[in-house]
């Protein structure tokens, strides 16, 4: 370790994203991407927005794009932060509304960077243990606390929590932010967009990598009352005043004004995802509820990491979480086409009956 680094980077343990292979005919279901491109509108927007005007600096409060997901949520423009990805968003909201002197709480199975972000903002904070089932039990979350963060559905379980369970807590938790992050919400579970103008202490967090088809763009938003939304903005302004760039902001303005498009491929995803998982049955696999673009599924007697190395013999990446124990067995798979299923399901095929 470099005698140059901070006390702070010595302390951290940094979030591992997905890999991103470089393999030909590589069949990739291990990063919950889309597998069917943008809009076209949006296509056509990043084409005009390659002009001269790349010389100036983007709009500070990108206005334009606040507005188109303003009108997709049927909220004011004052009620919306944008950022640079759902990450970049999520690291404004620990340092800005989740750091406190009472810990903030979250599953202790979930998204992996939320400890990441506390380590990084010295949060202190307590994992709240997921049910037998791995579902979140939120009556548990009915404690002192400095904030509440989990995604809807769980990631990487993809288990849905339904609203009127996310309404219990906000109706007992009143006196702390609770953050429900929706990255996956688009593909079956209930949001709780609906409940903003209810309850001021609730931000729910969106991104435009999965639904929207926009990995590739980074954009992420917050909705919230104002008040939430004026402390992410000052944390960003003393940040990064230009977060959006030009093609980021007119490719997903455009993607949010094609519904359409949106729900379609929504559908596709949701429909692959329930054939897909009828089929694993017939292989022995156990598959958890799933309101996500992914499931997580185990095998009756094939371990997860073991399949996942087969698998990747077979040029197809899935991905394995070696910890915690109690989720070992498990592989998680993005929905992919329906052709990317079925070379998923032959080669499962392949491998468990030579096992």
């Amino acid at each position: 370790m470099s005698q140059f680094w901070s006390d702070v980077v010595h302390k951290l343990t940094p979030y591992v994203p997905g890999e991103q292979p470089k393999l030909d005919n590589l069949v990739k279901l291990n990063t919950n991407e889309n597998p069917y491109g943008p809009s076209p509108k949006v296509l056509a927007a990043l084409k005009l927005e390659a002009a001269e005007t790349l010389r100036l600096y983007p709009d500070p409060n990108s206005d334009a794009l606040k507005a188109a997901i303003a009108q997709a949520h049927q909220l004011s423009a004052a009620q919306v932060f944008v950022g640079n990805g759902s990450d970049e968003v999520l690291a404004h909201v620990f340092q800005a509304l989740l750091k406190h002197s009472r810990p903030l709480l979250f599953p202790d199975i979930t998204y992996s960077f939320y400890p990441v972000y506390c380590g990084l903002y010295d949060i202190d904070y307590q994992t709240i243990a997921l049910a037998d089932d791995f579902t979140i039990k939120l009556e548990d979350y009915d404690q002192p606390n400095g904030g509440i963060v989990f995604p809807n559905p769980n990631a990487p379980t993809g288990i849905p929590l339904a609203l009127a369970e996310i309404e219990k807590l906000l109706q007992i938790n009143k006196h702390s932010v609770v953050v429900v992050d929706e990255a996956y919400v688009d593909f079956g579970a209930e949001s709780a967009v609906k409940l903003i103008n209810t309850y001021p202490n609730l931000l729910v967090v969106h991104t435009l990598s999965k639904a929207r088809s926009l990995a590739g763009l980074r954009v992420g938003y917050a909705l919230g009352a104002v008040d939430l939304i004026e402390a992410l903005t000052r944390v960003k302004d003393s940040f990064n005043s230009y977060p959006i760039d030009r093609f980021a902001s007119a490719g997903a303005i455009a993607a949010m004004q094609d519904q359409a498009y949106f729900q379609a491929t929504c559908d596709k995803v949701m429909a692959t995802r329930a054939a897909l998982i009828k089929e694993l049955h017939g292989l022995d696999f156990s598959v958890l509820p799933s309101g996500a673009n992914f499931i997580f599924a185990k095998h009756a007697t094939m371990d997860g990491a073991e399949i996942t190395a087969l698998l990747r013999q077979k040029n197809i990446i899935v991905r394995h979480f070696k910890a915690p124990s109690r989720i070992a067995p498990y592989v998680r798979i993005s929905i992919g086409t329906d052709a990317q299923s079925a070379i998923l399901l032959s080669a499962l095929a392949e491998v468990i009956h030579s096992a």
